[in-house]
């Protein structure tokens, strides 16, 4: 299983160095990584440390949600710099369920994983949502690596972007 799901990780790579733009990448961003780790729904949230708010283009099921950066679980994983892994959403501190209601869709469990630039700056976080039977270490383990096998992209779109 481990072997298929880096095998499968390869193929995405490969698929991703073709993209050159957010509206390309992120679609392949969160199909291969639902896939790769069995979630019901995954986001990118994209870090705008200018106005202090995290915005995700593609919520996945969602047109778009934003966030101020000190709020949620996606804020608070940009604050520890950490991987922040919940099987009982509701309970967690963090969690913020106005999302929620307004989406009309149900967090049951939340992974989550900051995205660090090549300078180690924070530019977005990585979120899975509801895998049946929870997240568990080794989830936690892959979202990491994988949180890392994207940042390049990430952090060369922008600035191509911004160019």
């Amino acid at each position: 299983m481990q072997t298929d799901k880096y095998a499968r990780l390869s193929e995405f790579g490969k698929e991703l160095l073709s993209k050159h733009s957010l509206d390309e990448g992120l679609p392949l961003i969160i199909k291969y990584l639902k896939a790769l780790i069995g979630a019901d729904r995954c986001s990118v949230f994209i870090y705008n440390t200018r106005e202090h708010r995290l915005w995700s283009t593609i919520a996945d099921g969602v047109e778009r949600i934003e966030v101020d950066a000190d709020e949620g679980i996606v804020g608070y994983t940009i604050r520890k710099k950490e991987v922040v892994m919940t099987n009982d959403a509701y309970s967690h501190p963090e969690f913020l369920s106005k999302i929620d209601t307004q989406t009309g869709y149900l967090t049951k469990n939340i992974l989550t994983a900051p995205i660090f630039d090549s300078t180690r700056n924070v530019i977005g976080v990585v979120e899975l949502l509801n895998k049946s039977g929870g997240f568990d270490e080794e989830d936690r383990k892959f979202i990491t690596f994988f949180a890392h096998f994207i940042s390049g992209f990430l952090e060369l779109v922008n600035i191509y972007e911004k160019i």
